[in-house]
């Protein structure tokens, strides 16, 4: 049975892997392209008028788009998600050179904390630095402060730092950023940045990362019910984004098995370490 999140393909075109597995539709390696914009919605399907939002992809992500029909791209992301994004958010790959490495910054038209403001970019967000000033970057989409960005190359190294530093950000179910994220989303940005391979869905985090633990908990342990997922601060405290306080936040993790259990969402699956 194939999972529609991952699967590339459409009623009118598929990726190259499928050949020999599908008939009338045309076959396609596919073109990279860039996110372009702070973040775009990834949709299951292309009518938008009843597509809900699948994920988010950030400012610099690359994609790789399989056709561009009606305004919308149908996509395969780098984590292997597959669905259809507004075409006019993306634009032509070039190389970045750093992240967004704090809850969010912003873009300046000059050299100058008092200048005129362009955008706000989210933790995680992807920018290419081409020119070093005394306090700033001078970047692809403007002036950065030197101290909101760290080089691709210098990975963090503590999932559960960046989770904590995720703490407070509004729930927004699919979401993929300090601007409003869910539980899974909250995992991906956590193992991304620090050059974890991660999915995107709670279900597939569960069968793709880590090994089962039993016994005590301990920081970065990441906890798994049905359709949720949290992680571990330290050995009695969980930090997740979810719906009951509709935001990332804090919570014992014995208070919390209780809780989700008694709100109908069934018992604790899976104890799992990096």
């Amino acid at each position: 049975m194939t999972d529609r999140r991952t699967y590339p393909a459409n009623d009118r075109v598929a990726h190259d892997s499928l050949r020999g597995q599908l008939d009338g539709v045309a076959f396609r390696a596919g073109s990279p392209k860039m996110v372009g914009a702070v973040l775009a919605d990834l949709h299951v399907s292309p009518d938008q008028s009843r597509a809900r939002r699948d994920r988010q992809r950030l400012m610099g992500e690359v994609v790789t788009v399989l056709e561009d029909h009606d305004g919308l791209s149908f996509v395969i992301c780098d984590d292997g998600y597959v669905g259809y994004i507004d075409s006019d958010v993306l634009t032509d790959v070039t190389t970045p050179t750093h992240r967004v490495a704090t809850m969010a910054t912003h873009t300046y038209a000059e050299e100058n904390f008092k200048s005129d403001v362009g955008t706000q970019l989210p933790f995680g967000a992807r920018l290419t630095v081409l020119d070093e000033r005394p306090k700033f970057y001078e970047t692809n989409h403007g002036f950065v402060p030197k101290k909101h960005l760290r080089p691709l190359d210098r990975p963090f190294e503590d999932p559960a730092t960046v989770a904590q530093l995720h703490f407070q950000v509004p729930y927004l179910w699919g979401g993929n950023s300090t601007r409003g994220i869910d539980c899974s989303g909250l995992i991906q940005a956590a193992m991304t940045v620090c050059d974890i391979a991660c999915p995107g869905d709670s279900d597939m985090q569960r069968e793709g990362l880590g090994e089962h633990i039993s016994g005590p908990y301990q920081r970065g342990d990441l906890m798994f019910w049905k359709g949720h997922v949290g992680m571990m601060v330290d050995e009695e405290v969980m930090i997740h984004a979810n719906a009951h306080h509709m935001a990332v936040a804090y919570e014992p993790i014995a208070a919390a098995i209780i809780r989700i259990q008694a709100q109908g969402d069934g018992p604790l699956l899976a104890h799992k370490r990096l």
